[in-house]
């Protein structure tokens, strides 16, 4: 074994320490949250500095409240059916433009590519957007925050350098034995690419997760609101007059805050949960691609 220097293991106890207080200085924040989400409000009003285990009682009485919100209970069941069918959609129009673009013998490829890179850097605005969504009869409707974004540029040469780092060999087999391009892509292409597959979810997932921007905008019924534009309404409007005549008759500051720490919960658990499964698969599909190009 090859035995280490004095100076590198003190290099290597202190890159451990500074990683360590790093970590800590980004975990801190969930965990002030999930901790003010269960103390007693009323100890928690009165509490400053920093909250290293929860104050009073523990007490679940916020999140018991948060469900009996009809506007989070319908805002996970938007935020979900955006997430869901956005996904198919997503991965549909970029598996497919991806591919097209991956062929090597395609004419007029390298204009093709072009065109769409283009689109990274220059975009129509946000007016021209709300227009076309208008006069596309979306406005209002779910299904603006799925389309208009059907696809993502990056996400799409990402997928592409995927396709191109498989052998051509492979593809040029199967066109042998008479597959057409629709199996190629199924039963050639598509197994071999699954890391990429994985962070193009995750990449679109947190995308819908996240998206409330353009909810703000297209939707008008609050009925139809996905869950992060009714957490941002409560946390940066502080819309809850509606929200406290809904689920309790206490009123008081520091029910409202105890609701709030509920909801930031409520709303991020689902999204973290998700993310372990797709670590495995995030730095070896991210990286594909990366020297060649």
């Amino acid at each position: 074994m090859i035995k280490k220097s004095i100076s590198y293991r003190v290099f290597t106890v202190f890159n451990y320490i500074i990683l360590t207080l790093i970590a800590l200085m980004c975990l801190y924040p969930f965990y002030y949250v999930i901790l003010a989400s269960i103390s007693d409000p009323a100890e928690f009003m009165r509490h400053n500095g920093l909250l290293i285990a929860p104050l009073g009682n523990l007490t679940l009485d916020g999140y018991q409240m948060v469900f009996k919100y009809k506007l989070v209970l319908s805002g996970f069941q938007n935020t979900f059916f955006v997430l869901f069918v956005g996904l198919v959609v997503n991965l549909i129009m970029t598996v497919l433009g991806a591919y097209v673009l991956s062929i090597k013998d395609l004419m007029l490829r390298k204009p093709l590519s072009i065109m769409i890179v283009i689109t990274m850097y220059f975009s129509g605005g946000m007016i021209p957007t709300y227009l076309n969504v208008k006069g596309l009869g979306m406005l209002d409707s779910l299904w603006s925050l799925i389309i208009p974004g059907a696809i993502s540029t990056s996400n799409m040469l990402i997928m592409r350098s995927a396709f191109l780092s498989v052998p051509d060999s492979l593809p040029e087999a199967a066109k042998i034995d008479g597959a057409t391009h629709l199996q190629i892509l199924n039963k050639v292409m598509m197994p071999l690419v699954k890391p990429t597959l994985a962070v193009m979810v995750l990449y679109y997932g947190v995308s819908h997760w996240n998206a409330w921007f353009n909810s703000s905008i297209y939707l008008r019924t609050p009925s139809k609101f996905p869950l992060q534009l009714v957490l941002r309404n409560i946390l940066v409007d502080n819309q809850m007059g509606d929200m406290m005549v809904d689920i309790a008759s206490d009123r008081t500051p520091m029910m409202q805050v105890l609701l709030k720490y509920s909801l930031i919960v409520v709303s991020s658990v689902p999204i973290i949960c998700i993310y372990p499964f797709l670590q495995r698969f995030f730095k070896k599909g991210v990286m594909i691609g990366a020297v060649k190009g």
